[in-house]
């Protein structure tokens, strides 16, 4: 079995914790330097990962990690989309692998659970904001569901090149085919 594979079949899904701070730091801090991905600049300290695990882990939001053999291999979250009241059933995902493992089906497994425990914590759309418009992200949203919801041209400048975002959106659960058992507010 190739290594490839290897990964994928001992790797797990698991909630994400404070001390998994550091390799998030860092699979983020290569995409920040490398990607248009992210239009960040400056990768994020370690204090400031550890503060952002748990802002959305005391919401109740999924934090999520792919790890096989102690190693991250990618993570995924969800935050609210916006922070007005009536934004409350809608969710935005950011979901970063790490470079060597890009292309192995991680961010599939990482994107499939956390669809799944965004609509459990009630939310009932998810946004999905695609720096530089990038292609495999792209295919991956589409992949799992997503449909393209707008792009905002020129909207970043990184490396030198004006970037678009592209907007892509799912509809988690029941969407807006019922009212929520409360309203936001």
């Amino acid at each position: 079995m190739d290594d490839a594979g290897q990964a994928k079949n001992e790797m797990i899904v698991r909630g994400a914790c404070v001390t998994d701070a550091q390799a998030i730091a860092d699979i983020y801090a290569h995409h920040v330097l490398n990607g248009t991905a992210s239009f960040d600049t400056v990768p994020r300290t370690l204090d400031q990962t550890e503060q952002k695990i748990g802002d959305i882990l005391a919401h109740g939001w999924p934090f999520l990690v792919a790890e096989c053999e102690g190693v991250i291999l990618g993570y995924a979250y969800a935050t609210a989309f916006r922070d007005r009241p009536a934004y409350g059933f809608t969710c935005e995902n950011s979901i970063y692998v790490r470079a060597q493992h890009v292309g192995q089906g991680i961010g599939a497994e990482l994107m499939h659970r956390l669809l799944d425990e965004a609509h459990a914590c009630g939310f009932r759309q998810m946004i999905a904001v695609i720096g530089g418009g990038e292609p495999a992200s792209v295919a991956l949203h589409t992949k799992m569901g997503f449909t393209f919801a707008g792009r905002m041209r020129s909207v970043g400048r990184k490396f030198g090149r004006w970037l678009d975002s592209v907007y892509m959106q799912a509809e988690l659960g029941e969407g807006d085919r019922t009212a929520p058992a409360r309203e936001p507010g």
